[in-house]
């Protein structure tokens, strides 16, 4: 199938490493030109990299979405150097880890806060800034990736920013339908990045076990193995193009199945 991406300019907040990554990697061979964003000081070495992979055009602009006047820099920046912006992918947040997980009673102020800024407003950031070209254009695909901790109790941070994001998606995509722009939020469960596959490297050596053996006990999905963020990209990348008209508003899993519950 077509994705109809040839030629298309997309924005990927996060785009250096994870799911990010395998995003802006997944639009580039579909033909479309991607500008990165990262904190990292390697952005633009990142964006080299994946533009001599691809052959197609990819920068790098640093930029921290947890501060306004950084976003919009960096979606002029953006726009200024692909033409135009057609699709932004939301992936900057603060990778959540199991150490992270708190009660209510053991929440505090500023855990929370520091979450809900840095994922639901850094989201909401990047789409205020990145909508108007895409008003004026007509035509657009926002996608934000949450989690699927959004529809799980037991840690409140977790599940707030996780929630917010989904209820951001849902405002957006009624705003915006009527201007040609589709939004979507898409949640991921565990999924096998690099900085994943490293962290399971170093306990398989304590342990003395391999990584394929602490994935397989983490695996409680449908199907039994741990998702790979190439393949979240795949859902992502299918929702950021003219293909993907059918859907808006709505929460897309991308998990591998959760056993048991039913949702409609």
């Amino acid at each position: 199938m077509d994705l109809q991406l040839a030629g298309k300019r997309a924005i990927v907040s996060g785009g250096g490493a994870g799911i990010g990554l395998a995003v802006a990697r997944g639009l580039a061979r579909e033909g479309a030109d991607v500008a990165i964003s990262g904190r990292r000081a390697g952005i633009v070495e990142t964006a080299a990299q994946l533009a001599a992979e691809t052959g197609r055009q990819v920068i790098g602009i640093q930029a921290d979405t947890g501060d306004d006047d950084s976003v919009r820099a960096m979606v002029a920046e953006a726009v200024a150097r692909l033409g135009g912006v057609d699709i932004l992918v939301n992936t900057a947040a603060t990778a959540w880890t199991a150490d992270m997980n708190k009660t209510g009673l053991e929440t505090t102020d500023e855990l929370v806060r520091g979450h809900f800024e840095t994922k639901v407003l850094g989201y909401l950031r990047t789409a205020r800034a990145a909508a108007p070209h895409m008003i004026e254009n007509g035509w657009g695909r926002i996608i934000n990736v949450s989690g699927l901790g959004a529809r799980n109790a037991g840690s409140v941070t977790q599940t707030i920013r996780n929630v917010g994001v989904s209820a951001l998606t849902k405002n957006l995509a009624d705003e915006l339908g009527p201007q040609g722009i589709n939004v979507t939020v898409v949640h991921p469960a565990l999924t096998r990045t690099a900085a994943l596959t490293e962290r399971l490297a170093a306990t398989a050596a304590a342990q003395g076990t391999t990584v394929e053996a602490l994935e397989e006990g983490m695996a409680t999905n449908s199907i039994h193995r741990v998702i790979d963020a190439s393949e979240v990209a795949d859902v992502v990348v299918f929702l950021a193009s003219p293909r993907s008209i059918a859907i808006t508003g709505d929460a897309i899993a991308a998990g591998g199945g959760v056993p048991g519950p039913i949702y409609y």
